[in-house]
């Protein structure tokens, strides 16, 4: 059997990672993977040389020549069949409203307009690399979140993705979900975080590392902070583990890196519901997210 190769990429509000994958073995060249943050409101000219740079990096690092397909895990709202983004008040890619990211992808690399490129949201990249990384999962209903900029979510049932139905909300999301004065994103985000910790301390911080570290040097405010968020995000989640029937959930995105803050109050809540379910905490979401990307050229 001939071996073929895709790039993988997991792109999100602050982060662009790329890989070569082996999609005939579903693994990751680990030598190809290249990283950088960015500041995604920079003008849509700037973010793509970045992009560029990222995955030029990644192919030379690999050493393949015959790559076949680009697959993207991308946050939403965008319109995933044809690669145009429609994400806005965000505070990410706000120059990107409306853009075809599939033309500006193969304009900047220069590939033929034909290269087979794949979008899909980041969640369900997620969810689906877990599956493949943990066999069992693939016999089991899974519930995936991921926790970042924005908050994701995915159903899979039995390694098929479930975005319809009456067993989940509507295509699958959770983060517009009405919840206490406005949508759970507000309140389970980095945003969320922020914003909380700001009305409890009266200071404003930059990012969510800042938060964090305050948290593990004995901050109460922030402590209090992630501990809420483990709460509002066990709230959200409940109905729809109830409702698809879930047997696990994992948790992953860059704020399932702190989860030493906020998980022992959503395993609480959770248990205070009366639900028994498996609880995981990610250790490598951009794998999982490359690996679940590519999974779906392989489709």
């Amino acid at each position: 059997m001939n071996t073929s190769y895709a790039i993988g990429l997991d792109i999100g509000g602050t982060h662009i990672t790329a890989a070569v994958i082996n999609k005939t073995d579903m693994k990751v060249l680990d030598f190809s993977v290249c990283k950088e943050s960015f500041d995604s409101n920079l003008p849509a000219d700037q973010v793509m040389n970045i992009w560029k740079k990222v995955i030029c990096t990644a192919i030379e690092n690999s050493k393949i020549k015959n790559i076949t397909g680009i697959a993207v895990c991308m946050p939403g709202p965008f319109d995933y069949k044809n690669g145009i983004c429609w994400i806005k008040d965000q505070s990410k890619y706000e120059h990107f409203y409306g853009l075809n990211i599939r033309e500006l992808l193969l304009e900047t690399l220069g590939f033929s307009t034909d290269f087979p490129v794949l979008f899909e949201n980041d969640a369900v990249c997620f969810g689906k690399g877990e599956v493949f990384k943990q066999q069992k999962n693939l016999s089991k209903k899974v519930m995936a979140v991921t926790l970042g900029t924005g908050l994701g979510a995915c159903f899979i049932d039995k390694g098929v993705s479930i975005s319809s139905g009456d067993s989940v909300p509507v295509d699958g999301e959770i983060y517009n979900l009405p919840y206490q004065d406005g949508i759970a994103e507000d309140y389970i985000s980095v945003r969320g975080l922020l914003s909380h910790y700001k009305s409890l301390s009266g200071t404003g911080l930059n990012n969510g590392l800042e938060l964090y570290d305050l948290a593990k040097s004995g901050d109460q405010s922030a402590i209090k902070v992630f501990g809420k968020m483990g709460e509002d995000l066990a709230a959200v989640v409940i109905p729809w583990i109830k409702n698809f029937k879930a047997e696990h959930i994992i948790i992953g995105g860059k704020i399932a890196n702190a989860s030493d803050l906020f998980l022992s109050s959503f395993n609480k809540t959770i248990q205070e519901s009366g639900l028994k379910i498996e609880v995981s905490i990610s250790n490598d979401n951009e794998i999982a997210a490359l690996l679940g990307a590519v999974s779906f050229l392989c489709d």
